[in-house]
């Protein structure tokens, strides 16, 4: 490591930035926790130590008072770009310029890195390619979303912020002062071939400061980090002609899963808006019975045992927790905590002035019936091709499916989670189907004690009753819920969960109506599906959305299983899902929804988004291989 204090003429002022677009962003993290890494080289989110836990850094909510951790050129002119080491979580975000190209490499180990002196160490390796480059490093934390203050130290090996709660250790071997505003700041030049090392972490209270790494601790760090990522990589079964995209989406994934207890979470940011200045702001960083089961689905396809057997663990001791009435939450938190009050963070302006800012999730106390159908389905699909479930867990699950059976008349809050009000929502009553059917079907192939004839008679009068009341003989498609015309997305996967024939004429008219343009009384526009008509006013908040990326996919998956017989609708599948890797951003990642001028909107990356991109990429490729004969629903994938 080589670091020379920049000449003074040549370093520009410091400045914050202006709020980067979500989609600007990459992603590193090492099982507990994740970092986002803007091109302008700034971590601007960081929750420690845990995903869901207070942020450090949270620039990405307030630009000014959410802290951040900046490493950038200090010259004007300079190109950005970022990419991941191949096949890799490791970010390289790059810095090209005039006079030099240099680099700098972000990642965080996994494993055991007690020799560090802390957890979940963070390491920037700065390094100039080409010519030489001055850069300015500003470290500014603001613990606990910004309300908590710290104290400073600055030593001989780096600088440490202790706050009440938490103290974290910046080490690096370069002179480091104050910024002014309860940061650190350093300017310095690097030639070519030289680098510059720095660790963040969490330290021991009355530490004074960080370990600072030599080259060759950090390029042993790096190396075993790669090793993990590419030996874990390297389970993946998928070989079709989407791989890169497949093989991102599998690393967002095994991102996304929190090592400690196997769970799932949704997405690593809160508050990310749905609409830019709108409401729709919520908190992604726990646990969906609903996202994390379509996970397993995807893991499993993908030949992820391991991951999905953790999350079945997972799973098992929910169901060992069921509510005195014996039904689930929808939510947990990842640690399993089953309180996630939600909170408005009134102090923090929100990603360019989207206000509130919510942390926690009022949505954990509602009603969402469907959730039992997609456990039960992932629990189907993980005792066919994972391992075979205990008794004990059928028990818990024969428990759940008794109350599906006495609850799935009542009216609920919606796969969408919506704020107006409980509905007899059609997604739910489908979902309960699925439920009840995958019971009887794991009963029949394990030969388990079941209550067979309440769960079939119970099944039957579903299905009947979303044909009567879910069937819309005006729209001539399934509605979004009982008695009304208003369209949803969510009924494409009907044929995908093989409640529907993917031919079947009730299915192609609605899958033809939803891919009408909004203007005329459909949900896609230029091939990206929104979710419903939010102007209808059923999610009871105001303002708008974009559209839906896993409606999107969904859509793709409707169009493929239909393509069985109609070649066209497989042309169109094909079409749509090409058409939607142009809105990942530079890594392959996607958000949860996609803006009118394809910007990145919600929380990012998103599980969800991920998972239906597997699950049609799969789909499509096996069908265009030729493999296009109908399956029943007992091979269900």
């Amino acid at each position: 490591m080589v670091g020379r204090r920049a000449s003074k003429s040549r370093v520009l002022e410091y400045e914050f930035m202006a709020y980067q677009p979500i989609e600007n962003y990459g992603i590193i993290g090492d099982l507990h926790t994740a970092a986002l890494v803007g091109m302008n080289g700034s971590i601007d989110w960081l929750c420690y130590p845990h995903f869901d836990s207070p942020s450090v850094f949270a620039a990405l909510l307030d630009e000014q008072k959410g802290g951040r951790f900046q490493i950038a050129p200090a010259i004007d002119g300079v190109t950005y770009k970022q990419l991941y080491w191949p096949d890799t979580n490791v970010l390289v975000t790059r810095f090209l310029s005039a006079q030099g190209v240099a680099e700098v490499s972000d990642f965080m180990p996994i494993g055991d890195t007690g020799l560090l002196g802390g957890e979940h160490p963070i390491i920037r390796r700065v390094r100039s390619v080409r010519g030489s480059m001055p850069f300015r490093m500003v470290c500014r934390p603001a613990f606990n979303y910004a309300r908590d203050e710290h104290r400073l130290e600055i030593g001989e090996n780096g600088a440490s912020f202790h706050s009440s709660r938490l103290s974290m250790g910046l080490g690096c071997r370069l002179p480091l002062e104050q910024d002014g505003s309860g940061g650190v700041k350093s300017e310095f030049l690097l030639r070519e071939g030289e680098t510059a090392n720095f660790l963040l972490q969490s330290i021991p209270e009355g530490h004074e400061c960080g370990h600072a790494l030599r080259d060759d601790e950090t390029d042993a760090l790096f190396e075993s980090t790669v090793a993990f990522w590419r030996e874990w990589l390297a389970q993946c079964n998928y070989t079709g002609r989407w791989r890169e995209i497949v093989y991102r989406s599998a690393l967002v994934l095994k991102l996304m899963s929190y090592a400690p207890t196997g769970a799932i979470l949704a997405a690593p940011t809160c508050s990310l808006p749905e609409e830019i200045g709108g409401e729709r702001n919520w908190d992604y960083r726990y646990t969906w019975i609903r996202d994390a089961a379509f996970a397993l689905y995807a893991l499993m396809r993908l030949g992820f045992t391991g991951e999905a057997e953790a999350f079945m663990r997972w799973i098992e001791a929910r169901c060992h927790e069921r509510k005195p009435d014996g039904s689930l939450q929808i939510m947990y938190g990842i640690d399993g905590r089953h309180s996630i009050p939600e909170e408005i963070l009134s102090h923090l302006e929100g990603y360019k002035g989207s206000q509130p800012v919510r942390i926690g999730n009022a949505a954990s106390n509602q009603l969402q019936l469907d959730i039992y159908g997609e456990l039960m389905d992932a629990v189907y699909l993980y005792n066919k091709y994972g391992s075979p479930i205990s008794y004990e867990l059928w028990e818990e699950l024969r428990g759940l499916l008794n109350w599906v059976a006495g609850h799935w008349q009542e009216p609920d809050d919606g796969v969408w989670e919506v704020r107006g009000g409980a509905r007899h929502f059609v997604y739910s009553k489908l979902m309960c189907w699925v439920a009840l059917d995958r019971g009887l079907r794991l009963a029949d192939k394990r030969s388990f004690p079941a209550d067979r004839e309440r769960w079939l008679r119970n099944r039957d009068a579903i299905y009947e009753e979303v044909l009567s009341k879910g069937w819309s003989p005006k729209r001539q498609a399934f509605t979004q819920y009982y008695g009304s015309d208003t369209l949803d997305a969510s009924a494409l996967i009907m044929p995908l969960v093989f409640f529907m024939s993917p031919t079947d004429p009730r299915m192609v008219k609605t899958i033809d109506a939803i891919r009408r343009p909004p203007e005329e009384g459909g949900l896609v526009s230029n091939s990206l599906a929104y979710r419903y008509n939010d102007r209808e006013g059923v999610d009871g908040l105001r303002g708008g959305e974009g559209t839906f990326n896993m409606c999107t996919f969904w859509l793709v998956e409707a169009l493929t299983r239909a393509g069985q017989a109609d070649r066209r609708r497989l042309d169109e599948a094909v079409l749509i899902f090409d058409k939607m890797m142009g809105y990942s951003n530079h890594l392959g990642l996607y958000a949860e929804e996609t803006g009118a001028c394809g910007e990145a909107l919600g929380n990012y990356p998103q599980v969800f988004t991920h998972v239906a991109l597997i699950s049609a990429a799969f789909n499509l490729d096996r069908l265009l291989r030729g493999e296009n004969k109908a399956r029943p629903p007992e091979e269900r994938d």
